[in-house]
């Protein structure tokens, strides 16, 4: 897979508890030229976001600590990301679990295993379409 342009490329933080997860997915976007950081918890994920200001969140929900819909919510209520897309990748689609990520300030809940085609499109066109 070949570079992206630097211009296109986004500081991305993949929040999963499942390492074989989270290191599939970064790999993935690091291929394709972005800055990709993450987290295995909800605290540390929380803490990275402050520090690293990502433009884009791949979260799970069920994170020990602070699960996937309390993360959203410090993401969004905590300090101010302009632009801050919040996307919850995640296997569980529990009843309610979607509208529980409208009001945490989720964007997009997808669940695993993501297109990683859909994955680059996402962050190629900073589209702020809701699957949902």
């Amino acid at each position: 897979m070949a570079q992206s342009d630097t211009s296109r490329s986004s500081r991305v933080l993949v929040v999963d508890d499942n390492p074989d997860a989270a290191n599939s997915l970064a790999t993935i976007l690091r291929r394709s030229g972005h800055d990709v950081h993450i987290a295995s918890d909800g605290h540390s994920a929380v803490q990275i976001a402050m520090r690293v200001r990502p433009q884009l969140v791949l979260l799970d929900i069920g994170l020990p600590g602070l699960d996937g819909f309390a993360v959203a919510k410090r993401l969004r209520q905590e300090f101010s990301l302009g632009g801050l897309k919040i996307i919850a990748v995640t296997g569980r689609e529990a009843e309610g679990d979607r509208y529980r990520s409208i009001e945490a300030g989720i964007d997009q809940y997808l669940l695993k295993p993501v297109d990683p085609v859909f994955l680059e499109s996402l962050l190629g066109k900073g589209s702020n379409r809701k699957d949902r």
